[in-house]
This record gives C-alpha cells, sequence and structure tokens, in this order.
C-alpha cells in the first residue's frame, strides 16, 4: 500500500488554539492529502503555558500525544496532529538558546504513531527584569518586536494568571504594561519575556514547519517487510574508526531503522561522511 493512500481525504484534526495551522496544514494537505481541521474551542493551555502557571503534564511527547488523544475524544475523528514545544539551554553550548519542536501523527485507523522532529538554535528564547520602560523597549528591540510578542509579568512572579499580561504587539501597549507592573510591584521592578506562542512567535512558527516537514519525511519512509509509514531510526550504533590508529571513536558507523507496527529492523551505513573518523574524535590520538 502507498503511505498516501492511507491518509488521503481523510479529517486530520489538528489539536490547537494558537495558530499552528499556519505551519502544520499547508505542508501535510499538499504531502498527505489530508484536510486539517482546528477543533472549536480547543483549550490546549490545559496541557502547560510558557508562562508556568499550568504545568505540563508530562514530557514533551507525552504532552502532544496527550493533546492529540483529547483532540480524537472530543471530535470523534480517527486522525489527529498535535505540536509541542520546549527551550532550553543548548546541551553543547549552555550559553546558547535552543528550541525542540515535536509535531505527533496518531492514527487510530492504522494503529500508527509518528514523531516529527525539529532541533534549533534559530530562537529569540529570552527574558529580562526592568527598572524603566527604556530598558524594556531596548530588550523589545533585541527580540524582533513588534513581529514576536511580549510578555511582562511581576518579577516576583505571580500567582494570578491575571497579572501576566500576554501577547503586546504594540509600543502603547509595552509601555502601558511596564508601568503598570513598575507602579504596583513591591521590588519596582518588571519581568519581561519572549511570547512564545506560536501565533505570537514567527521564528518559532518556522522550527514547527520543519518538524512537520520531518514528519513528513518519515511518513514517506516505508517497512520494506509490511509496508507501513514510519520505517525510521530507532538505534545509532557509534565506531566509525579513526583514521590514524583505526580504533573506533564515539561517531556513528551505522543506524539502525524499525518498524512499530511488524517489529522488522534494517542496518544501514552512514554513507555521507566517509570511511574513517576525524582523528580530534579519538579518546585515544585526541585524549
Amino acid at each position: 500500500m502507498a503511505q498516501n493512500s492511507l491518509f488521503t481525504h481523510r479529517r486530520a484534526v489538528l489539536a490547537t488554539m494558537h495558530q499552528k495551522e499556519k505551519a502544520i496544514a499547508p505542508i501535510l494537505e499538499a504531502e498527505l492529502g489530508v484536510q486539517v481541521v482546528v477543533p472549536a474551542d480547543f483549550n490546549t493551555d490545559a496541557f502547560g503555558t510558557f508562562t508556568r502557571e499550568i504545568k505540563r503534564p508530562g514530557n514533551q511527547i507525552e504532552t502532544a500525544r496527550l493533546k492529540a488523544e483529547k483532540a480524537l475524544e472530543l471530535t470523534r475523528e480517527t486522525l489527529a496532529i498535535a505540536s509541542e514545544g520546549s527551550f532550553l539551554p543548548h546541551p553543547e553550548m549552555p550559553f546558547i538558546s535552543s528550541n525542540r519542536e515535536i509535531v505527533i501523527l496518531v492514527d487510530k485507523k492504522h494503529d500508527i504513531e509518528i514523531i516529527g522532529e525539529e532541533f534549533s538554535t534559530e530562537t529569540n528564547y529570552d527574558h529580562m527584569v526592568v527598572e524603566n520602560v527604556e530598558q524594556a523597549f531596548k530588550f523589545a528591540q533585541k527580540i524582533g518586536f513588534p513581529e514576536h510578542g511580549l510578555i511582562v509579568m511581576f518579577s516576583e512572579y505571580p500567582q494570578d494568571s491575571t497579572q501576566i499580561i500576554k501577547g503586546i504587539v504594540t509600543e502603547e501597549k509595552l509601555t502601558e504594561a511596564v508601568n503598570f507592573v513598575l507602579k504596583n510591584s513591591p521590588t519596582g521592578k518588571a519581568h519581561l519575556e519572549t511570547d512564545m506562542r506560536a501565533m505570537y512567535n514567527p521564528t518559532r512558527m518556522k522550527n514547527i514547519a520543519k518538524a512537520t516537514q520531518d514528519l513528513v519525511r518519515k511518513i514517506n519512509s516505508i517497512c520494506p517487510n509490511c509496508s507501513t509509514p514510519g520505517f525510521q531510526v530507532s538505534k545509532r550504533i557509534p565506531g566509525l574508526p579513526c583514521a590514524i590508529c583505526h580504533m573506533p571513536t564515539s561517531l556513528t558507523v551505522a543506524v539502525v531503522y524499525q518498524c512499530q507496527k511488524c517489529g522488522f529492523s534494517q542496518q544501514k551505513a552512514i554513507s555521507n561522511q566517509g570511511e574513517y573518523a576525524d582523528p580530534a574524535y579519538c579518546m585515544y590520538c585526541n585524549p
């Protein structure tokens, strides 16, 4: 069976309230032939907020899966899409922020779950405590305001979510919000941070689109044994030999693809990195 035949002309429910359909729908509709629909009044904030007043119920993948499952429950459809983003210091360069986006496809009709992913340092994720409006505008300029939205709150984190002012995209609203917090804060300071919700953050929206493209690539990878989409890497095998001493390094020498449906697996050598590793990666030549 062709991968597209599983999805063509089906309704795919997208679990979002933050306009992610702008990034996701054009790609999936063009590549899979689905009709992407957004359920009315679907509250994804119940699954966690970037401003921390509502905690995420699980890790990134678990939370995206919960969103998809809830969308299926509400609409009684069989195909759902959901995405979830996280922002954290880069694992190898902690002074740089990074953005990991996942887009999950849950197909109850064929019992398939496939996850697309994008890990990027292209993000404006940032925050700052200010003491006046001038400092606030300097921070705003740095993060790409007003195309990218801002959030203003008290520097001593408020328990009341109504004191968190979100979605600020005009100079007037920024001035008003900062002055309000400065006037009413016991510290005389205001906490500013980038609004990371998709509709207020074009940079993040681009990463969501890239994760969607990765999802399509994985869907188009078909199991040689049972023709199920999502034949993808399940394991990486280290050991690419050093170019000088030929001892194994930590670099990947091969990957194992596995089908989630029938369990068939296949090992494939990495073809684009050469036969040997740079000695810089060798623990013997470069301890």
